[in-house]
């Protein structure tokens, strides 16, 4: 591999060297003492990895880094830095790229074979291949169709900044408001050294999907752009409008549509800015699933109603209408248990989750049961 060293310190540099040169298999082809030359340097050379000192004069080296980063988003990156209580906690001590002054040989050796690994095991996909990032339920990246890679973020802040990037996808978003948006009552000087950070732990994460995802960093702000990728959630709206009424020539379409649905928007993460976006398409699939069942009910498949309204009560727990619908259905069926258990169920959500009971007409409804006092129909 091929390394450039930045240290404003001339001996910390040539101490660098010197390790390097006793572990093997790096080539330092470059030490710089001013960040603005190395930043130069590294744009022109080859090279496969930066030993980045983080506090240098001009510019901050996590600044470097990012700037680096803008038109090499392949190259590996190393922070070096002596020992720091607030850089130790934003790396949170990284074995692979921070390095704390003086470097002892052993772990720098360390270090060089971790980097060796990560290239060899990083993924290489084809520039024609579709990637399919999927953000229904939990959200995975897809190389391959039918292979999903459930991406590990470093911190919760880099998946909230990627994340609100993608939902913003092809828009420029601005640092200050990245800033305030993620960061509102930290000190602005640490804040902005935080997004640059975690700017950097972004890249690095995309880093094997550079081909179809970019962050690129435009005026005073960010841009994800995307390149032949294919979001589950953008492919289930477009189908799920076109859709014509339920019926019994439509209702195979139906359901191959709504298997596409994996969950809500962005479901496991509790973020304010996906919410409205996520109820507004809950609603929708709820309504398309209470259709489906409903279909299946009054064409008298009751095996069919069963499913679509167990989908729904296990998805979205709260709806009563389906609960009631099992409910009446278990009792045509003479299934008492069943028809206790959905009912229990159904109060024990709202009782736990919205403080609430079941609403006056299922509780009537119950209580008619019980004693006999109904007709025989699911209906």
């Amino acid at each position: 591999m091929k390394a450039i060293l930045v240290d404003d310190e001339k001996l910390a540099l040539d101490y660098l060297e010197q390790q390097i040169n006793k572990v093997g298999r790096v080539e330092v082809i470059g030490k710089f003492t001013n960040p603005v030359h190395a930043h130069e340097s590294i744009l022109k050379e080859d090279v496969d990895v930066l030993f980045l000192d983080i506090q240098l004069p001009e510019i901050n080296g996590m600044r470097l880094a990012e700037k680096v980063l803008e038109n090499k988003p392949n190259l590996t990156i190393v922070f070096v830095t002596a020992y720091d209580k607030y850089a130790v906690k934003a790396f949170e001590l990284n074995a692979v790229d921070y390095l704390l002054k003086p470097i002892p040989f052993e772990r720098l050796k360390k270090t060089v074979e971790r980097i060796e690994n990560q290239c060899n095991q990083q993924s290489s996909i084809e520039e024609t291949s579709p990637l399919y990032v999927n953000v229904l339920g939990q959200f995975s990246i897809e190389p391959v169709r039918g292979q999903p890679e459930f991406v590990s973020w470093r911190t919760k802040k880099a998946a909230e900044l990627f994340l609100y990037l993608l939902h913003q996808k092809g828009k420029m978003v601005r640092k200050s408001f990245l800033i305030d948006f993620l960061w509102p009552d930290v000190e602005l000087e640490r804040a902005s050294a935080l997004l640059y950070t975690t700017i950097y732990y972004v890249r690095k994460t995309l880093r094997k999907y550079h081909k179809h995802l970019r962050l690129e960093n435009v005026s005073d702000g960010y841009v994800l752009e995307t390149e032949n990728v294919i979001l589950d959630f953008n492919e289930w709206k477009e189908k799920i409008k076109t859709l014509p009424p339920v019926s019994q020539t439509s209702i195979n379409a139906y359901i191959q549509v709504m298997s596409l649905y994996k969950g809500g928007y962005l479901q496991g993460y509790d973020f304010w800015w996906a919410e409205s976006e996520r109820y507004y398409w809950e609603q929708i699939w709820l309504t398309k699933a209470m259709e489906i069942a409903r279909f299946y009910q009054d064409n008298h498949d009751i095996a069919g109603a069963k499913l679509w309204y167990s989908h729904i009560c296990k998805y979205y727990p709260e709806m009563e209408k389906s609960h009631f619908a099992l409910m009446k259905i278990y009792a045509f069926e003479d299934n008492p248990a069943l028809v206790h258990q959905h009912y229990e169920s159904l109060e024990s959500y709202l009782q736990d989750e919205l403080g609430v009971q079941p609403n006056s007409e299922i509780v009537a409804w119950y209580e008619a049961w019980k004693t006999g006092k109904l007709a025989s129909s699911y209906n």
